[in-house]
């Protein structure tokens, strides 16, 4: 009854709010109806035998009451706030979805599913990437639906169809999911990568108390991660070690149920490499402590977009010079951009974010070989010879 009361209201609250939030909001607070699970209890039972604690880090995340904590203090954001942002974006005259034109790049899906040697990153749009290293696959935050959304007939919707669809994807290896947010976390993707082929032998990562969620969409092979969390995977191709590691942002899929859940970012070492995720996150102190734990890092995806109005979104998503500080932060050898291009969720161009990151990459003296910028489906491939990481198109 108590479940059977909450989706009601879920349908209630969603219903009032469906023509009135601005983007981000739908992608990160709108309630997601039949998606309810408050209850943050795991209730799987993957294989945790060889999650551990990293030797080298703290102890993970605190709490407060039932929420998660950052791990420095950010301001919260209150109704009021919202609101402001609300009014505010009335007077913009912010041009729709359809009037981008963003130009793809074509790539070669038969060479990526057959792919085992070849060290490659596709950026699929969004957040979502495909990373190949010394045989394993991985794939961030998937999201493969028209639109950013608890329902697909409202709410942000893309610029472009996913650089790779599903059926392009090669069997995934590892699946890196950075929070709960409807940008990072689409129902169907999950549900459709659980279905595929190999998608029993699919490892899961992610966050503390979402395993239930996935779980629940068809996923087998779950592990859920505190932060500093490490976890020793063995697959049919290669091995890696896959490490959550802190971020600063929050988590939300209900509106009474906020940071009930962990968020995170990732690094997966295979081999002699690294490959670092960093997920939706603010700009702290966080990255040279992850920088100097686990950098240099031969490989970062970091976020450039989602950053207007700075007075409500910075402490939770950096802007494209807040990225390059990143990139020093963890020395990554190469960076690429990600989490633009895709999605209208707050303020700023559609297009502006790759525009301001390679000024500032010209004012730092940054090589934009260094930190690149991808079109949507472009596939660059990675060679790994160390004491650096080179990437070419």
């Amino acid at each position: 009854m108590k479940k059977l009361r909450l989706y009601i209201l879920a349908i209630i609250t969603l219903l009032a709010l469906a023509l009135a939030v601005p983007g981000a909001i739908w992608a990160e607070t709108v309630p997601d109806g039949p998606d309810v699970s408050p209850d943050v209890s795991p209730d799987v039972s993957p294989d945790v035998s060889n999650v551990t604690k990293n030797a080298n880090g703290p102890e993970g995340a605190e709490r407060m009451g039932d929420e998660y904590r950052n791990v420095y203090p950010v301001k919260e954001k209150k109704l009021a706030d919202l609101l402001k942002w609300r009014r505010q974006r009335r007077k913009l005259d912010l041009p729709p979805v359809e009037s981008y034109s963003f130009e793809a790049a074509s790539n070669d899906p038969a060479f990526l599913r057959a792919n085992r040697d070849v060290g490659t990153f596709t950026w699929i749009g969004h957040a979502t990437a495909l990373v190949q290293i010394n045989g394993v696959n991985i794939l961030t935050d998937p999201h493969f639906s028209v639109r950013s959304s608890p329902v697909q007939w409202n709410g942000p919707k893309r610029s472009m169809p996913p650089g790779l669809s599903m059926d392009e994807l090669p069997e995934i290896d590892i699946v890196i999911l950075s929070h709960d947010h409807y940008d990072s976390l689409d129902s169907g993707s999950i549900s459709a990568l659980a279905k595929r082929k190999g998608g029993d032998r699919t490892l899961f990562a992610v966050p503390l108390g979402l395993g239930r969620w996935f779980k629940d969409r068809g996923a087998v092979n779950i592990v859920e991660f505190d932060w500093w969390q490490s976890y020793q995977y063995e697959g049919l191709y290669g091995e890696a070690e896959v490490i959550a590691v802190p971020a600063q942002h929050w988590s939300k899929r209900y509106p009474l149920f906020k940071n009930r859940t962990l968020w995170a970012g990732w690094v997966i070492k295979v081999g002699d490499f690294t490959f670092y995720f960093t997920g939706d996150s603010g700009y702290s102190p966080l990255f040279k402590n992850i920088g100097e734990r686990y950098g240099p890092m031969d490989l970062s995806a970091i976020p450039i977009g989602a950053y207007e109005p700075r007075w409500f979104m910075s402490e939770s998503h950096m802007n494209p010079e807040e990225a390059i500080k990143v990139h020093k932060d963890v020395r990554s050898r190469q960076s690429i951009a990600v989490h633009w291009g895709t999605f209208i969720l707050t303020d700023e161009p559609l297009d502006e974010p790759p525009v301001r990151l390679r000024e500032a990459l010209k004012i730092e003296g940054i090589s934009e070989s260094d930190f690149m910028v991808l079109k949507h489906g472009e596939t660059v491939l990675i060679k790994n010879t160390k004491p650096g990481t080179q990437i070419t198109r």
